[in-house]
């Protein structure tokens, strides 16, 4: 039986093994055919010498992201052993560069290589499409990136939208005014907000209008000039809403349009005008389209696999 052992240096096994060596048994759960052993300081690991490059591989991976960033959960782990090339998982310095330095010292960065993708294409060009599933960051990488912006002074305003359409709640019933019917609608972009932005400033930027936040139907006849705008759900955008939206743009202006086409809460028969716009527009230059996917997910490990799950469904039917 062939044989390799992984010696940590300058590293806290500790840490690197994680609590109850957790980091360890989900290295046994992909490499079921290895035995896998940590002790002290070292890593040993028996079976198939083929099987065992891989491993000696994805663990020198894991290393070099632990001595970047000092940390390493069960995300990164899955992340790094399921990439299909370094392409999808770079841990060269590039990658993983701050995009905002957030509250209480927060550093926000883009942490898959298609967020990476996202952020490269946001500097090439003055509008972009993010399309992917719950979870992949692809809102939150956004709403960095105006932060970012806002921050550098490329922009005066940032400005974030999306259409109320309710996922089977009805927005007539919902007690108090019109703002208080539609907070909860914008309640991702408040959190991801309030991560990047110490709450007093926040409030102010609000108050003055730097940062607006708002629904879809609010910008119609509006010109966009000078802002990082999001257009957060766009797959709940009708033809016209999107056509309206798109034309809003303006001088020196950013716009980002995430959404999920596999989450469409439109009546039955509506085209979405997320999905007709990136069939319009996929050979216009100046516009990126980024398609983020499962290896991108950044929530709990189970969205991962509540999202295979429902796609094998959703592939039968």
């Amino acid at each position: 039986m062939n044989e390799i052992i992984i010696e940590l240096e300058e590293i806290s096994p500790k840490e690197f093994f994680g609590a109850q060596n957790t980091n360890i048994e989900l290295l046994k759960k992909y490499f079921p055919k290895l035995k896998i052993v940590a002790r002290g300081n070292k890593v040993k690991a028996f079976g198939d010498e083929e099987l065992l490059e891989e491993f000696d591989h994805r663990i020198n991976m894991l290393l070099k992201h632990f001595a970047k960033y000092n940390k390493i959960d069960e995300n990164t782990i899955e992340r790094v052993l399921t990439s299909q090339s370094s392409d999808d998982y770079n841990t060269s310095e590039q990658s993983g560069e701050v995009i905002v330095h957030g509250v209480g010292g927060k550093l926000i960065r883009a942490q898959t290589a298609n967020q990476r993708k996202l952020v490269e294409s946001m500097r090439e060009n003055d509008m972009v499409f993010a399309i992917g599933p719950a979870g992949t960051g692809k809102t939150y990488t956004g709403v960095a990136l105006a932060v970012q912006a806002l921050k550098n002074k490329e922009v005066k305003r940032i400005i974030l939208t999306r259409p109320a359409v309710e996922a089977g709640e009805n927005l007539g019933f919902l007690p108090g005014d019109l703002k208080e019917k539609l907070d909860p609608y914008m309640q991702p972009l408040y959190d991801a907000l309030r991560d990047m932005i110490p709450a007093e400033k926040l409030a102010l930027y609000i108050e003055n209008g730097t940062i607006q936040i708002a629904p879809l139907a609010f910008m119609r006849g509006r010109t966009l000039d000078n802002a990082f705008v999001i257009l957060d759900e766009g797959q709940n955008t009708t033809h016209a809403q999107m056509k309206m939206f798109l034309t809003r743009m303006g001088k020196n202006a950013k716009f980002l349009l995430t959404g999920d086409p596999g989450q469409i809460d439109l009546p039955r028969r509506t085209i979405s005008g997320l999905k007709e716009a990136l069939l319009i527009l996929k050979n216009v230059e100046g516009v990126g389209m980024i398609f983020l996917d499962d290896k991108d997910v950044i929530r709990h490990r189970l969205v991962k696999k509540v999202i295979e799950a429902y796609k094998s469904i959703e592939n039968r039917e």
